[in-house]
């Protein structure tokens, strides 16, 4: 039996905004908390911050790590930015989409395995290409290594489901 209660949007708020804080702070912290930031918060999130629906809506989705549906299980974040780039992560995205069946950056639902997303710099220039995958950083990522990485993530889900 699931005893896990459901949090409401406004709940989320009331435990994470706070006087001085900032809008990025409290959707990081409500995306740590949920896995994203449901589009219901965005209504209680701006009374509470004073601030429009649409300015809070204009942040959630002008910055790529905010999700305003649950992740895949499996989530690529592959670095898009121009030193990746410089050393063939295109040549990768073009792997990593043959052999997952999926496209970087579609809509997905949560049931699905595996969602590809596009980011922009990881901070990993100088080991590039590098990608996350389920929050873990990978650097000097080939297509052998990508599938090795894509293989241990897949069975880990697998045995937590």
């Amino acid at each position: 039996m699931n005893t896990t209660k459901t949090v409401t949007p406004e709940e989320l708020v009331q435990r994470h905004a706070r006087p001085g804080m900032s809008l990025l702070a409290v959707l990081h912290a409500i995306q740590d908390e949920t896995g994203f930031v449901p589009p219901e918060a965005v209504g209680p999130l701006a009374k509470a911050m004073n601030l429009s629906r649409a300015e809070v809506h204009g942040v959630i989705t002008y910055y790529h790590h905010f999700r305003t549906q649950p992740a895949a299980r499996v989530t690529v974040q592959l670095c898009r930015a121009e030193a990746c780039r410089s050393m063939g992560t295109e040549a990768l995205a073009k792997h990593i989409e043959s052999r997952t069946g999926c496209r970087f950056d579609a809509d997905h639902s949560h049931t699905d395995t595996v969602g590809l997303e596009s980011v922009y710099c990881l901070g990993q220039c100088a080991l590039s290409p590098a990608m996350m995958v389920n929050d873990t950083l990978h650097a000097r990522v080939t297509p052998q290594k990508f599938d090795a990485i894509l293989a241990a993530a897949t069975q880990r889900v697998e045995e937590t489901v």
